[in-house]
């Protein structure tokens, strides 16, 4: 989660959303004095700084209630939001790593442990409320950050540098090639919510609401 008193926004960080690598890229531009909670495990050469009070996914809400809502109204709020399925299967070999790959993509979806992302960016009491200024979807990630910092005045020349967290996955199959049809539809369920807000669908495309 960062916070820039610099640029003046807030960075919500999402579940599998390539958010640490972002944070990473803006804790190095960012003023010393901004607030960048500890990534773990710690990414060279992010620093996490000015963190008391705050915690690494906290959810908008949370940070609005922390900062108060002047700062909220005048600052930027951001985030990003991934095809679902794209994301669980990404998730899932993040977490078969830490099992030294001993975990089946069922045995997976039987944990219950899953990178649900629509809390942190939507009203508490009403999750159809989004709550902050603009989502930006990793399926066209280096655009909407080019937008996004373009807006901030941030320096942004197409790469983010990293590739945080890169390491846990191996098969680079699409999503489609990986899942069976029941397992499409647990995932699908799951995840109703962010797909009713974006729009998502499985073959990859994305309805316009």
């Amino acid at each position: 989660m960062v916070i820039s008193h610099k640029y003046k926004f807030i960075f919500i960080k999402n579940g599998k959303t390539a958010s640490t690598s972002i944070e990473v890229f803006l804790s190095q531009i960012c003023a010393d004095s901004d607030i960048f909670t500890p990534i773990y495990p710690p990414v060279t050469p992010h620093v996490p700084r000015n963190h008391e009070g705050f915690y690494n996914r906290m959810t908008s809400a949370e940070i609005r209630d922390q900062i108060g809502e002047q700062t909220w109204k005048n600052y930027f709020k951001f985030c990003v939001e991934r095809n679902p399925w794209d994301k669980m299967i990404s998730y899932y070999h993040m977490a078969k790593f830490r099992v030294n790959g001993n975990l089946t993509l069922d045995e997976f979806l039987a944990t219950g442990v899953f990178p649900v992302n629509f809390p942190r960016y939507t009203e508490p009491k009403d999750p159809t409320q989004i709550i902050v200024d603009q989502i930006i979807y990793y399926e066209d990630l280096i655009a909407g950050l080019g937008e996004v910092f373009k807006k901030l005045d941030i320096p942004f020349y197409g790469s983010l540098g990293v590739g945080a967290k890169s390491e846990y996955r191996t098969d680079y199959r699409f999503y489609q090639d990986i899942l069976t049809e029941e397992q499409a539809h647990k995932i699908q369920d799951i995840f109703a919510t962010e797909i009713s807000l974006h729009g998502y669908c499985f073959d990859g495309s994305r309805q316009k609401l």
